[in-house]
This record gives C-alpha cells, sequence and structure tokens, in this order.
C-alpha cells in the first residue's frame, strides 16, 4: 500500500497522564489508506527545533472522517516536542507505513494483549475485528498490562466502551490482576479452545505471550517496538534477527518498517 507525505493540522492534544498524551490530527489522505497495526513517521512541519529527525507512532486511531490519532509517552525531546503541540499546529506526517496485523483469517476466539505503551495500535485494531464481517461475531478478550492504575485507567475505559471484555494488571496492584499481563492468558482464556493472540508490547512480555501460544499451539501475530530513523528501509537501524528455520545466510535478518511492524511469531527468533 503506497504511503504518503502530508502536512496535518493538530485538531486536539489530550494529556491523559502526567506523560501519556493522545494527539488527533487530521490526516484524511492517510486514514483513507490505513490498517490497524500500521505507523506514520512524524515531524514538525517547519523545521525548526527539534526533534531532527522523524520519530515513529504506531496509528492508535483512524476514522472515516480523516482524524487520526497518536498515543505516546513523554520521554526525550522528540515526545516532549510533541507534548507541546496545540490545536491548529502544522506536523508532517509519513504514512501509512509498514504491514499491519492479518484478520481475515481468525479463529472464533480471538486475544488482544498489550503491555505498556503497546496499547496503542490495539485500540485501532479491536475496533477493526469488532467491524470486520469476517471477525465481528468471534469471541474477543482485551488484556493490559502496565506499571500502575494510572497509566492504565483511560485506556481501560475507552476498550470497554466498545463492548469487549477487558482485564487489567499492574506490576504494583493498583489496578486489576497484582503481576504481569501475561499471568491472565492461563487465568482469563479458557484453555480447552483456540485462541488466536494478537500483541504488542515490551520485548520480554511478547516473548513470555510468545512461548505461551507456542504450547498450546495458538497462532500469534506481534507488533515489533524497535527503534528506527526513516521507516522506508533505508537506514537499516530496525533489525531483528529472522527464525533460524527462516534463516537466508545472506540476509539472516528481518526489518521492522518493512517486513512488519507486525510479524508472525514463527517468522522471527526469540530468546
Amino acid at each position: 500500500m503506497t504511503s504518503i507525505q502530508v502536512e496535518a493540522p493538530v485538531l486536539r492534544n489530550e494529556q491523559i497522564t502526567p506523560d501519556i498524551y493522545r494527539l488527533t490530527l487530521e490526516a484524511p489522505a492517510i486514514t483513507e489508506r490505513s490498517n490497524p497495526g500500521q505507523f506514520v513517521m512524524v515531524k514538525g512541519a517547519d523545521n525548526n527545533g527539534l526533534p531532527l529527525l522523524r520519530r515513529p507512532f504506531s496509528i492508535h486511531q483512524s476514522s472515516s472522517d480523516g482524524k487520526l490519532q497518536i498515543l505516546f509517552k513523554k520521554l526525550g525531546p522528540g515526545t516532549s516536542f510533541l507534548a507541546r503541540k496545540k490545536a491548529g499546529e502544522i506536523l508532517s506526517l509519513v504514512g501509512p507505513l509498514g504491514k499491519g496485523f492479518s484478520i481475515s483469517d481468525l479463529p472464533e476466539h480471538v486475544c488482544v494483549i498489550g503491555g505498556g505503551m503497546g496499547m496503542a495500535p490495539l485500540f485501532y485494531l479491536t475496533k477493526q475485528l469488532l467491524r470486520n464481517p469476517a471477525t465481528k461475531n468471534c469471541q474477543i478478550k482485551v488484556l493490559l498490562g502496565a506499571t500502575t492504575g494510572h497509566e492504565i485507567n483511560t485506556i481501560e475505559s475507552d476498550f470497554k466502551n466498545l463492548g469487549v471484555e477487558v482485564n487489567v494488571s499492574t506490576d504494583d496492584g493498583s489496578a486489576g490482576h497484582h503481576g504481569l499481563v501475561t499471568d491472565l492468558l492461563a487465568s482469563k482464556l479458557n484453555q480447552d479452545k483456540k485462541w488466536s493472540v494478537l500483541t504488542c508490547g515490551p520485548y520480554p512480555m511478547m516473548n513470555g505471550v510468545v512461548e505461551f501460544c507456542r504450547r498450546k499451539a495458538w497462532p500469534c501475530q506481534v507488533s515489533m517496538e524497535t527503534l528506527m530513523a526513516c521507516g522506508i528501509s533505508a537506514c537499516l537501524g530496525c533489525a531483528v534477527q529472522a527464525a533460524a528455520q527462516n534463516n537466508n545466510p545472506q540476509e539472516p535478518y528481518l526489518h521492522v518498517c518493512k517486513d512488519g511492524p507486525v510479524f508472525g511469531a514463527e517468522e522471527l527468533e526469540w530468546i
């Protein structure tokens, strides 16, 4: 699918927590082409100040009226720059980029599991699962993990408003299960059913998800989070190791921006 560059006006910038923001932009030329799991590369349109390079962000929402949302955590100069953006200001977007989730051939039981800011692309994914004729009658469960309750409250409510079952975990026990979100796979999913698991989050979390699915012989798709400078496979900075059984000595790596960010779990080598 062809990506394009657009100058997108900021419509709204919401501060959800002290350091998590949701930015709404007008970008109909991108939203009409996007699929869940794809991403955009973002830069200040005037080229003044920071950040010098574009930053990759998963598409959090994409609506038929041309509104696009990204969800991000303020961590460094690039995200601090975005956190200061106000309605009416312009950002330059390139997108949609990458390969998204495949939802055309899923079993009737689907689990969406996200950790930290890996929750960002899963909201768009869940909405699409509910709209798509092939999946709208599936049983869908959403499992969300965060460090503490205040990081997850708003996003949990957004998912619940879609009408799906949502279960949460927090590292400090301030909301939901006290522990890892991967614990919920065993406690919240009927083990006698075949589930398809779609996940995004920190590598250790997804490694645990993949191992669990491997033991159950459940299909699993993973959305990888890596640093990248270009988003078009020019810099080759987002390499991940291909699975040994698929390994080509000349090309032992896959690139998140071009080959992903969504992969079948079996495509990658896991520790």
